[in-house]
């Protein structure tokens, strides 16, 4: 099955809102193994992240409502 950035950023507001926060480590592998290599890259620093375009769905998705906590690796509610 096919998925597209709008579903992968649904499943992580739906994560957020259930658990309060979401961590990137977790994400990732989650959306790997359930979405797709295809929405994961590797960044500037080396570590695996989530795709761009994923992130800019997520943040129309949260409305500003949530945070991402640099120094921990997260997204909480802000």
């Amino acid at each position: 099955m096919s998925y597209t950035a709008n579903e992968v950023a649904e499943w992580m507001l739906n994560e957020l809102k259930e658990k309060g926060i979401l961590h990137q480590s977790a994400a990732v592998e989650h959306i790997k193994s359930h979405f797709g290599e295809s929405f994961i890259y590797v960044n500037e620093h080396g570590n695996q992240s989530i795709d761009k375009e994923v992130k800019k769905v997520f943040r129309k998705l949260h409305k500003g409502k949530a945070a991402w906590e640099r120094d921990g690796f997260f997204w909480g509610w802000s």
